[in-house]
This record gives structure tokens, C-alpha cells and sequence, in this order.
């Protein structure tokens, strides 16, 4: 059974196929820019906890939803049908019936970054700014390296439950010496992880697997998309220090296409891994606030 996470005035939307979609949306400050906020993999609405507070102080509410299959979320009948666009799609709808016309910002990490980029070139105009967190390129099948997802699915449907995954996962992302050295935080992660259930996780990595995940075709056209981007990435991510820093370049190049100027910066937060708005919070909510605070209206 999944453990339990609270955090209050979770709603859920009906969408178009009668699947469910939770969101949190601030009521205050009111009447402030609204700011997105996109979950990693296996996380849900509650892993924001620290920092929504600091976007609030900053003078913006904030957008919190779960993917498929993700803490309220419900996942589909059929797992192989979750793509990069379906779920922009669902998120579109949240926007409409919230009555939401424009983002100030979307902040995305991992999946969630990766599907920052598909809303923003296929919804133009939308998003303000743009951050690009801890993301890879594109499917391994289009990578043409070896697939990690079918194995975590068929593990924890092996296992009957998340709680293999779920210290894998952790693992994977914070490593076990700071895993160690903050319990708190530790324990806090391993409940949010432990709310995802196999179906979500299966129908979340299908996208992440399938041929249809492919940013780099879309990189340049950001530029044209958005007023802003930034990318972050984890100092100890794996290799993703260097392929972010070739998906800047990309965005940076769209952006001179589209006869924007200034550069996109990418910003490397010491030793932090995947989802570096944890383990690297304070350089998270000194840089994120900072980018999408200028000249805000």
C-alpha cells in the first residue's frame, strides 16, 4: 500500500477520457502570476512542499499537478498511451478549465522538464519563462542506448509495489551519503515516492521509452516559444551537466533565430543530483526566483 502524503486542498479535474487529474493551485498572493510547477518521475504534488513558500514570498501562486498514475492522479486503462503529448494535452486542459490564459513561468524537473519543453513549442505564447531542470534529450531508442525503464517497470511489478524501486530510486538520485546525512528529508522523499503507484509508473516510462519522446527537434524552437529559458542541472547527475549544456545551446540558438537577444545560461548546482531542488535547495530558491522575477507585472 502506498504511504500517505499530506498536503491540503488537493483537487481533481475530470479530463475528456474520465481519468482524474489532481492540482493544487494557490489562492494566494491573489491576483499574482501563476507559476507552474512540473514533477520528476515517480514524485508528486508534495515533493514542491519547500518551494512553494518561496514563490509565494517572491509575490507568485503556484500550479502544482500529478502525472498519470501519480499521487491522486489516476492513470489510463490502457498504460501504452501515455505520450509526451497526451499529457501536455491533459495540462492544457487544467489550464483552460482553471481559466489560467498565460503562465508566468513553468519550472520542470526531469519528465517534468522534458514536458515543458513539448508544451511550450506546441502551445506558443503560453509560457513566459522557462525552466529546463535535469532532463534528457530523448527516448533511449532514439539515444540507440539501452532502455533503463522497461526493467524498473517489470522490477516493481515483480515486487508487487513501489518500496523496491522507491530505495533504488533515492539511490539514484541523491546518493547514499546525503541520503544518509538528512533522515528528515530522506524519509520525506521515500513517502512521496511510495505514492506512485506501478500502473503510473508503467504508463510514465512508456512515454519516457517510447519513439514519440524526442526534444531535440524542438530545442531551437523555443526560443520562438517563450520570452526566457534557463537550464539546471545537478553537478552529480550523471553525464546530464553535458547534454544540458548542448540542449542550452540549441535553445540559445533558437532564440537568435527568433531575433531575441541575450544568452540562456545553464546553471550547475554543486554537488546536487537529479532532483536538485532538494538537495540542492538553497541554490535552487536563490536562482529560480531570481530568473522569473524580473520585471514582473
Amino acid at each position: 500500500m502506498s504511504a500517505k502524503v499530506e498536503t491540503p486542498f488537493i483537487k481533481q479535474l475530470s479530463l475528456p477520457d474520465n481519468r482524474l487529474l489532481a492540482y493544487l493551485l494557490d489562492d494566494a498572493p491573489e491576483g499574482a502570476p501563476v507559476v507552474l510547477l512540473s514533477n520528476p518521475l515517480c514524485t508528486n504534488i508534495a515533493v514542491w512542499d519547500h518551494i512553494v513558500p518561496v514563490l509565494n514570498h517572491a509575490g507568485f501562486r503556484t500550479l502544482r499537478y500529478d502525472q498519470p498514475g501519480h499521487g491522486d492522479s489516476s492513470a489510463p486503462a490502457d498504460l501504452t498511451t501515455t505520450t509526451f503529448d497526451s499529457m501536455v494535452e491533459d495540462v492544457a486542459y487544467m489550464l483552460d478549465a482553471l481559466e489560467i490564459p498565460r503562465l508566468w513561468a513553468w519550472v520542470g524537473v526531469s519528465m517534468g522538464a522534458a514536458k515543458g519543453v513539448f508544451f511550450a513549442t506546441s502551445h506558443p505564447g503560453v509560457v513566459g519563462r522557462l525552466v529546463v531542470c535535469d532532463t534528457i534529450a530523448c527516448s533511449p531508442a532514439n539515444a540507440g542506448v539501452e532502455d533503463p525503464f522497461g526493467p524498473r517497470v517489470a522490477s516493481a511489478r515483480a515486487e508487487g509495489g513501489m518500496e523496491g524501486n522507491t530505495q533504488a530510486t533515492l539511490q539514484r538520485w541523491f546518493g547514499d551519503a546525503w541520503l544518509e546525512g538528512h533522515p528528515k528529508e530522506a524519509e520525506r522523499m521515500r513517502r512521496v515516492v511510495m505514492r506512485t503507484s506501478v500502473d503510473g509508473m508503467e504508463t510514465c516510462c512508456n512515454a519516457l521509452a517510447s519513439e514519440t519522446f524526442d526534444l531535440r527537434p524542438l530545442l531551437r524552437r523555443v526560443g520562438g516559444a517563450v520570452d526566457e529559458a534557463v537550464c539546471v542541472v545537478g553537478e552529480k547527475d550523471a553525464n546530464l551537466p553535458r547534454t544540458m549544456g548542448d540542449m542550452r545551446a540549441q535553445i540559445e540558438d533558437g532564440f537568435r533565430e527568433a531575433g531575441k537577444t541575450g544568452e540562456v545560461e545553464l546553471v550547475v548546482i554543486p554537488d546536487a543530483g537529479h532532483v536538485c531542488f532538494v538537495d540542492g535547495l538553497e541554490d535552487f530558491v536563490r536562482l529560480v526566483p531570481r530568473f522569473i522575477q524580473a520585471e514582473k507585472k
